[in-house]
């Protein structure tokens, strides 16, 4: 039997990517201040401005998992991800996230959730990141991440870290590229937070309203 929540889940991301394909780019009330549970986002690395991206093809070493890598395209519908509470837990749409709360991020088109692993990445040898979980986005507990902010909560001009809680490896950019992958680099699970590579920020989205659960997209002005 479908639940009513999960009839709801699959209209709202239906929509999303209806929205996405139509280029649907109108501004947000500045309201809309924070990063909330059931947004759905873009983020971008701040020192390669590259965003986070991921498609259905499969490492061909490692875990064989779906790959992830960052991309040139600012307009490519392979790099929203949604934000969710950590494994095993619920989450309330709209809820801001706080500094040092632990989250999934499932990657939209595919419904596999970002995760991380002891495994060699294949160009640098570093950490493996791919994406995970079965068609009702659910994987396991290496697809949690906390997030790492300075302010009490996670808001969209914030520069973030996002650290894996499995391996406290944080989420980061080699700064290789794949030859096979016109535009894209390796991304990776780095042990130092010393460098800009491991910086994160949203950008493009559909951030959902804290009151009143409004979807409203957001296209993000970059420096």
């Amino acid at each position: 039997m479908i639940l009513r929540s999960e009839i709801v889940s699959l209209f709202f991301q239906i929509l999303l990517i209806s929205l996405f394909s139509l280029g649907f780019t109108a501004e947000i009330p500045k309201g809309t201040k924070y990063v909330t549970y059931g947004s759905v986002l873009k983020l971008m690395n701040v020192d390669f401005n590259l965003r986070l991206h991921s498609h259905d093809i499969r490492y061909g070493s490692g875990s064989g998992q779906q790959s992830v890598t960052g991309i040139e395209v600012k307009e490519d519908g392979n790099s929203y991800w949604l934000v969710k509470a950590e494994y095993g837990k619920q989450y309330t749409r709209g809820k801001p996230i706080k500094c040092g709360d632990i989250i999934r991020l499932e990657h939209v088109a595919t419904k596999k959730n970002l995760h991380s692993h002891l495994v060699n990445s294949p160009l640098s040898g570093k950490q493996e990141i791919s994406a995970y979980g079965n068609y009702k986005g659910e994987g396991d507990s290496g697809d949690n991440w906390q997030i790492l902010c300075q302010t009490d909560f996670w808001e969209r001009n914030d520069v973030v870290m996002l650290k894996h809680v499995d391996t406290n490896a944080y989420l980061s950019i080699s700064g290789r590229s794949y030859t096979h992958l016109v535009g894209q680099m390796e991304v990776i699970g780095d042990y130092s937070s010393d460098s800009r590579h491991v910086e994160w920020k949203t950008m493009e989205g559909l951030f959902v309203h804290p009151a009143d659960f409004k979807a409203h997209h957001y296209e993000h002005t970059e420096l």
